[in-house]
């Protein structure tokens, strides 16, 4: 009797000291998915490659049908080839295990099952102890109960660690071949099977030959197991898996960091990240577009930035409906976070002229309307021209093709600025715009992302359309949380308006002040900008396929070295757009196409559109609408 109460004792310290911490179990399948994730978040490319990262990486949930069979089969091959067999613990294998470590004096063999491995990654500490690997049993054991094999051998492929920071299959083989896991070939899932055992050790990007010397046993294991034939086996061995280039490079923060920063404060701004703290956000950025806009910028910097005392820039390329192609907000985001596309508030300068005549248009000016190029003075402001000096009578059009400020300051004056002001607020201004004279020259700050956006509603006919950065956002399990609704433009200019402007803008890149934004090989529209004392310079422009905008300049507000818009911003717009352009058909723009005139036609031009408008306002002076300049006929 007393032995059999010592007995029981003893059996009851033994199971308080197993199992007294461990523990529980979870309760569901859902549970198990969720389990242990730690925040990720995965910033894509338009085509779905990543392009940024925070934490590990989780690739999308997928499903045993979705696989080829010699996905899991190696799995179970090398890991656990009694799978379908055991309830969570192969006691025969752990047998086997134990014989081999006694006779050779080490490790050389584990006898844990998938089941037993999802409990070490999923519920408890990955302590090597006696007691550990008990617990290990005994839930494995209660997670076979609840789950069938096909949950199991799902869940375990999808959360398995396989180096490089990738959890699963799926991320796996994103990171290693650049494919997805129902893509997989044998060699590349051997290469995967071969993983656990030592996923830091045997990283193919590491320790390629190391990789596949045991991705050889994996295979070995599936023809023993008769996965595979010998045929198969042997084509497998002598045709091992390549990784893909870009296993070897990892996104690439000086290119991509300024986007992950923006994408991941938007995705905050939509969704409780708190609620799903494993993110995967799809984007619009064309990681070709973006690379050209990150290598025009530097190539012009570095070869002329110093010399001009221009040290930074920021580049920012959308498609005609809005998709940010490209977001460069500076030179090198290791070198500085700060993100000028979007967060830097600069002066524009004559880039703001277009906005000033788009009023203009909508008060009964036109691009033919003259003014008297010539001192002016408002309430004591009196604006000059770049460089000085006056050119007399000169239509609308030929003074933004010029950049003649007194012009602009005319009409600005003559409608009111606030009206002006309005219309940068309609077109897609979302900073404050002071109603002040001083406001038709560009002295009010904007943000790049903005101004760029101005131009687009020229080159869309009038209709207005929001950047777009993130297509859609997904959680651990594939989920689609949020989701963006396309919606068609508003039209915030009429057609014939906005045509107008394009045809002008046009002018400006043929013959103007921005003829090194010119394109060989399609027509392109644009305008030049360079605020007081060259403090910041800008090209904003388009054609058929892109809206780009380009502003140069200094972060401590410094002046640059006589850096005008039409110089170094200019080059870097033609550069980046002569690459993002490669293999693209030409696309002609909406507008007609300017007509080229000699500066004598010019002076012809504004002295007929003058005399025009003299004769309409005889013969109906009471019409509602202003003058056609501020000095009409002598």
């Amino acid at each position: 009797m007393t032995l059999v109460v010592a007995g029981l004792v003893a059996f009851w310290v033994g199971w308080l000291w197993a199992f007294d911490d461990m523990p529980d179990a979870p309760s569901s399948l859902e549970e198990l998915w969720e389990t242990r994730r730690e925040p990720s978040f995965t910033v894509l490319a338009a085509d779905g490659a990543v392009i940024g990262m925070r934490g590990p990486r989780y690739g999308r949930p997928v499903e045993l049908s979705e696989l080829p069979a010699h996905v899991p089969q190696a799995f179970i091959a090398i890991e656990d080839r009694n799978f379908f067999e055991h309830d969570g613990v192969d006691r025969r294998a752990m047998v086997r295990a134990l014989i081999a470590n006694v006779r050779s004096g080490e490790i050389v063999q584990g006898g844990s099952t998938l089941t037993m491995q999802l409990v070490k990654n999923l519920i408890l500490r990955p302590d090597q102890t006696i007691q550990r690997k008990l617990q290990e049993m005994r839930l494995a054991m209660a997670i076979e109960d609840m789950l069938t094999k096909e949950e199991i051998l799902e869940l375990y492929l999808n959360r398995v660690y396989l180096g490089e920071g990738a959890f699963g299959v799926e991320a796996a083989a994103a990171r290693y071949f650049n494919k997805t896991a129902a893509e997989l070939t044998l060699q590349e899932a051997a290469i995967l099977a071969a993983l656990p055992k030592a996923p830091s050790r045997l990283a193919p990007t590491d320790n390629l030959a190391a990789a596949r010397a045991r991705a050889e046993d994996v295979l070995t294991a599936m023809m023993d197991e008769g996965f595979i034939d010998p045929i198969a086996y042997l084509n497998a061995v002598q045709n091992p898996a390549e990784l893909a280039d870009s296993a070897t490079v990892d996104p690439n923060p000086a290119l991509y960091g300024h986007v992950f920063d923006l994408a991941l404060a938007r995705a905050r701004s939509v969704l409780d990240v708190e609620e799903a703290p494993i993110l995967m956000i799809q984007t619009t950025i064309d990681r070709e577009v973006q690379r050209a806009a990150h290598e025009a910028l530097n190539d012009v910097l570095e070869e002329q930035g110093e010399a001009r005392d221009a040290g930074e820039g920021a580049i920012v390329a959308l498609d005609l409906d809005g998709a940010v192609r490209a977001l460069i907000g500076g030179r090198d985001y290791e070198d500085s976070q700060y993100n000028r596309a979007v967060q830097a508030e600069r002066q524009p300068g004559s880039a703001f002229k277009p906005v000033v005549f788009a009023a203009g248009f909508e008060e009964g000016l036109s691009s033919a309307t003259a003014y008297e190029d010539e001192p002016v003075d408002f309430e004591g402001w009196q604006p000059e021209n770049y460089g000085g000096g006056y050119r007399g009578r000169i239509t609308i059009a030929d003074a933004l093709k010029r950049s003649i400020n007194t012009v602009a300051a005319q009409v600005g004056a003559e409608i009111g600025v606030e009206k002006v002001a309005e219309m940068g607020e309609r077109l897609g201004i979302t900073t404050a715009l002071n109603p002040v004279p001083a406001l038709t020259l560009g002295a009010s700050e904007v943000r790049l992302i903005d101004l760029t956006s101005v131009y687009a509603v020229f080159a869309n006919d009038g209709r207005r359309t929001e950047p777009v950065l993130i297509t859609e956002i997904r959680n651990a399990r594939g989920e689609v949380l949020w989701e963006h609704e396309p919606a068609p433009g508003r039209q915030v200019l009429s057609r014939g308006d906005a045509q107008s402007m394009s045809t002008m803008l046009e002018s400006v890149v043929v013959d103007g002040t921005g003829t090194r934004a010119r394109l060989a090989d399609r027509r392109a529209a644009g305008k030049t900008g360079t605020s007081q004392e060259s403090r910041d310079a800008w090209f904003v422009g388009f054609t058929g396929h892109y809206v780009t905008g380009v502003w140069v300049g200094n972060d401590d507000d410094t002046p640059m070295d006589g850096v005008t818009g039409g110089s170094l911003p200019a080059e870097i717009w033609r550069q980046f757009m002569s690459e993002a352009h490669e293999g693209l058909q030409p696309r002609g723009l909406s507008a007609p196409e300017p007509t080229r005139r000699t500066e004598r036609e010019e002076t012809l031009a504004a002295f007929y559109s003058s005399l025009s408008s003299r004769f309409d306002a005889l013969l109906d002076p009471g019409a509602d609408r202003p003058a056609s300049g501020a000095s009409g006929l002598d």
